[in-house]
């Protein structure tokens, strides 16, 4: 019998077996080949995945074809921007016609009292969304205003927990009276007055919460708001629920590491004893330094922990949408007992009824936060006076311990205490910050609900005309509690327990109607209305020091003695016609009549019109075959807008204080209170800005840049600001009057662009800029030359201002000697410029130099996505800001007399050593120097983010669930400037012991159910 052999079969076998396996899969699987086009033509760079794949998947080439390989059955999903996502069947030949993405194209935008398609917008207005990215670290709504508008200059109020901010869009446009913008919250304005014991008036809204920020700029956008709306408008709308969704849970917490960036550079302990002793020589013991090696601002800053969760849920029962959110934050300052406890709810429901011809919108927001408030100023500035070489706490068994709660004090014998209290603090000596901190109790609570309700009625039978109406309020009220220790350096012996109680409520409701119509080639949108708002605020204080031994109060304040109300009232009517011709010629007119009850009858009403023109150019047939230019519309505007936002409720007519219990006046043996009567002026009247605007909108290669340019002129007459006024002139030395006028004018650029676009990596790219000047053009009641007095004191002088307002200056410009330097550029202390020539050095030689406001600021974010991983970074800039260096001109004083004083040594820094500036002279000035005035253009980096994304992570029911992100952020990580102060973004411009901005690490994690 013949051999089989077998090892040929144990080979062929498997061959044959893999040969017909992979026919089969090859069977099972399909190369399509497409092409994808929009009504312009092929489409460059769409992305083309497998469903449930997003591991296989190509861009489509330069003619907008692509090839990709899939399993038989398979779905592609083809998407790009600025279109709808669209999902097609496997097969060798497929043809995607993209369409418009109508969300991005004709995105609402909410304007004043109404919405619009944004493309179809006339004025100068910036929708956007948070960056959910490239946000950053967000405890309060401004936060994410940041660098991301242009034309808007955002300023944290330094590093304090829940910090509010300076915001000014497109520079100020009053002197005196507020340069806030108006904010609007759901169609709801709100009140900016903080009460006292609450940080920020935005607290009450959950930064979380928020879907868009609409910036309207010019006044032909802001019109529609007349007296509140010179300074722009902000309108914040928060999140919704979709009808007949079904219910969704997420959650977003994050945990901060907060530390100081940079300290202060005083003399450390060894090297103040060096300059002691080159000072004093032998005679150095003799001045009290002590053997201690302390550095008060380690004592006084730390590494900071702070935490916030936050819970929503959403969806829609039926015609009823739903949104509940929860959000907690705790934060805790860098400078030591300072910390943040705030909590929020959020209720949004959105009913619809009769085939959504009956809407309904009601919004409620409930706020509670709690705060420790710092003496950080006080505090910072103790630490950088204080002798480092004396120690933190008296020694143990020191006989002054008792008397101050054993901290270390600068002390002496008191006068009027009882006798078993030995030692007082010396009151002209730099405190212990540690002290303050910690023998300073200061507490707040507030409570703020907010609540708005709308309703739109669409006529049955006449669905053209709309009915609209709202009604909405807050109330506040915050009791702020202040517990200074007998043992404090003031008030020592008696300390101090007093409350403030505040009270805010403001009602508003509006009603209008709206008709809108298109006939043929022509589109009307007319709208007409009125609206009522009442501000209320009121409140008390009272408190005590007390006698440690009689138990007897001391310098008591009575409630009934100081207790305050007041209130304002605001009448409007308002319309608004918007006129739109073949799609691509477009006409805003609107129309505001305020009356202000801050004004006389014969000054109460302001009337505030305007006009927007805008045109489609790339509507016209001219540019249909420039298939790679997809917007290009020229915006021209003009308008009106008004200002009553002054310090008094009452500033034209006389009001009369009752005078306290330590100003009574006797009349023989009984004393009785007084009435003093305030200054008043009958002729107060509005503040108007007049605003003229142009600008392009721009967007190419299939929307993936976009860019917009603006430029404008604002000029403000009838300029409100407190002058000073001749004795005997009226009941006071201060008066609001209308004064003068400044203008404000510049250019504003905005790009965002997609360089790379492919399947797995996106390279995303914002960019900013904005330059305005600022000039006053009059005031009316000055001769050449005259100036009024602005800004914040400095340190040194007597109540030193160094700030003033001038024709043909910018506001609050630096009014200071023009400094002489030697032959190496050093500067000459008390040798100035006689700039009037004649002969001696008086005020008539000081000038205007620099003023704090930039010239010029920048913003620029740029994110890469890469597959489930995103970095992001966002950079901000200001160019042409100046600082009053407040920190080296209160220390130029290097000398015996400048160190030592009221028996106490201060402390010094490095720079004011090398200066040598001493001080020494009669009527030294040194601190006048426009030496001082400082360059503080800054570029900073706001935050680097790097994020995971990933999907969902478990199935229930069917359902995948628990996708989310996980991102680490670094803020403020670095700052490029050349300025020497710790950190040169300083809104008032004097540079005085801020609480310092921190370096912060922040983990969060985003979940979605």
């Amino acid at each position: 019998m013949k051999q089989v052999n077998l090892r040929i079969y144990q080979m062929i076998l498997p061959l044959l077996l893999g040969l017909f396996l992979s026919v089969g899969v090859y069977a099972q699987n399909v190369t399509v080949k497409g092409h994808v086009k929009d009504a312009l033509g092929g489409v460059i760079g769409a992305n083309v995945v497998e469903k449930g794949n997003t591991s296989n998947g190509t861009i489509t080439d330069m003619d907008g074809n692509f090839t990709l390989t899939v399993p038989q059955g398979a779905t592609l999903v083809v998407s790009f921007i600025g279109y709808t996502t669209q999902e097609v069947a496997a097969a060798p030949s497929v043809v995607v016609t993209l369409q418009d993405d109508a969300e991005l194209l004709s995105e609402v935008v909410v304007v004043g009292y109404g919405r619009t398609k944004k493309d179809d917008l006339t004025g100068s207005v910036t929708a956007i969304k948070p960056d959910e990215l490239s946000k950053g670290i967000t405890n309060n709504a401004q936060d994410m205003l940041v660098g991301k508008v242009p034309g808007v200059d955002v300023i944290t109020s330094g590093g304090t927990p829940g910090a509010g901010a300076q915001i000014r869009v497109r520079g100020g446009s009053s002197l005196n009276a507020s340069n806030d913008p108006l904010i609007v919250i759901d169609g709801l304005t709100i009140d900016n007055n903080t009460p006292t014991g609450m940080s920020n008036p935005l607290a009450m809204i959950n930064p979380n919460d928020i879907e868009s920020f609409t910036v309207l700029k010019d006044a032909s956008a802001t019109a529609i708001y007349g007296s509140r709306a010179s300074n722009g408008v902000i309108i914040i709308t928060t999140k919704k629920g979709k009808s007949g969704a079904a219910p969704s849970v997420s959650y977003n917490g994050d945990m901060t590491v907060s530390m100081i960036q940079k300290k202060y550079d005083v003399l450390d302990a060894n090297e103040f004893r060096n300059l002691v002793g080159q000072l004093w020589g032998d005679k150095a013991g003799e001045v009290g330094m002590g053997n201690a090696n302390t550095d008060w601002q380690d004592e006084i800053f730390r590494t900071a922990i702070s935490h916030s969760h936050n819970v929503s849920v959403s969806g829609g029962v039926k015609n009823i949408p739903y949104r509940l959110s929860l959000g907690y934050n705790s934060s805790d300052g860098i400078v030591e007992t300072s910390w943040m406890r705030r909590a929020n709810v959020g209720l949004n429901l959105s009913p619809s009824f009769f085939d959504n011809h009956l809407n309904m919108k009601i919004y409620a927001k409930y706020m509670y936060e709690k705060d420790r408030y710092a003496d950080a100023g006080g505090a910072i500035g103790a630490a950088l006076s204080m002798d480092p070489t004396l120690p933190v706490y008296f020694d143990e068994g020191d006989e002054r311990a008792p008397f101050f709660g054993g901290y270390y004090q600068y002390s002496q014998a008191p006068k009027d205490f009882n006798p078993e209290w030995k030692y007082t603090n010396n009151p002209n000596a730099p405190q212990n910050p540690v002290a303050l901190l910690n023998l300073k109790n200061t507490k707040a609570a507030t409570n703020d609900f907010t609540g708005n309700f709308e309703v739109d009625y669409k006529i049955h039978g006449f669905e053209d005309l709309v009915l609209h109406a709202s009604y909405g309020g807050q109330y506040t009220e915050s009791k702020q509690d202040d517990v200074t220790s007998k043992y404090a350096y003031s008030p020592n012996y008696y300390g101090w327990v007093g409350v403030t109680q505040t009270y805010k409520y403001s009602v508003t409701a509006n009603a209008y109607a709206q008709y809108i119509k298109e006939i043929g080639d022509h589109n009307f949108d007319i709208m007409l209305g009125g609206e009522e708002s009442h501000f209320h605020r009121s409140g008390y204080n009272y408190g005590q020091g007390t006698d440690p031994y009689t138990g007897e109060p001391h310098d008591a304040k009575l409630r009934e003695e100081q207790a305050w109300a007041t209130h304002n009232s605001l009448v409007s009517y308002f319309g608004r016609l918007n006129y739109t011709f073949l799609n691509r010629y477009m006409l805003t007119a609107t129309f505001r009549a305020d009356g202000s009850s801050r004004f006389s009858e014969g000054n109460r009403w302001g009337y505030f019109p305007s006009v927007a023109l805008a045109w489609k150019i790339n509507e016209e047939a001219f540019m249909k075959d420039l298939t790679w230019w997809n917007e290009f519309k020229l915006r021209l505007g003009w308008g009106m807008t008004g200002q009553q936002d002054i310090n008094s409720d009452f500033g034209y007519e006389t009001h009369y204080t009752t005078s306290d219990s330590f100003a009574l006046y006797p009349f023989g043996d009984i004393y009785y209170n007084t009435m003093r009567p305030s200054a008043y002026n009958p002729d107060l009247k509005w503040e108007t800005t007049t605003t003229y605007n142009a600008g392009f909108d721009l967007a190419f290669l299939n929307n993936r840049i976009t860019a917009n340019v603006d430029g404008y002129y604002r000029k403000t007459i009838d300029l409100l600001n407190s002058i000073t006024i001749p004795v005997g002139m009226q009941f006071g030395s201060q008066l609001t009057k209308n004064i003068g006028s400044l203008k404000n004018y510049g250019i504003e650029f905005a790009i965002n662009a997609k360089p790379i676009v492919t399947k797995d990596f996106t390279w995303d790219v914002s960019y900013n800029i904005s330059w305005n000047h600022n000039e006053i053009t009059e005031l009316v009641d000055g001769d050449e030359g005259y100036y009024t007095w602005a800004g914040d004191k400095i340190s040194r002088g007597n109540n030193t201002k160094i700030q003033a307002n001038t024709v043909g200056e910018a506001t609050n410009s630096f009014f200071v000697y023009q400094q002489v330097y030697d032959e190496n550029g050093k500067p000459i202390e008390g040798m100035y410029v006689d700039r009037d020539g004649n002969g001696r050095i008086d005020d008539g030689d000081r000038y205007f130099y620099k003023k704090p406001a930039a010239d010029i600021i920048m913003g620029i974010t740029t994110k890469f996505l890469y597959k489930n991983w995103d970095l992001s970074m966002a950079f901000r800039a200001s160019i042409g800001n100046y600082v009053y260096y407040d920190f080296l001109s209160n220390r130029a004083m290097v000398s015996q007399a400048g160190l030592y004083t009221n028996s106490t040594l201060h402390n010094t820094t490095p720079e004011a050593v090398e200066l040598g500036f001493t001080g020494i002279g009669a009527g030294n000035t040194n601190y006048l120097s426009d030496y001082f005035v400082r360059n503080a253009s800054f570029l900073k980096c706001s935050n680097i983010t790097l994020g995971y994304s990933f999907p969902a992570l478990f199935k229930v029911a069917g359902h995948e669930t628990c996708s989310g992100r996980a991102f680490l952020t670094a803020q403020n990580p670095f700052i490029i400037t050349k300025y020497k102060g710790i950190d040169p973004e300083v809104s008032s411009g004097i540079d005085s012991n801020p609480y310092p901005r921190p370096f912060s690490i922040q983990l969060g994690l985003s979940l979605n159910f």
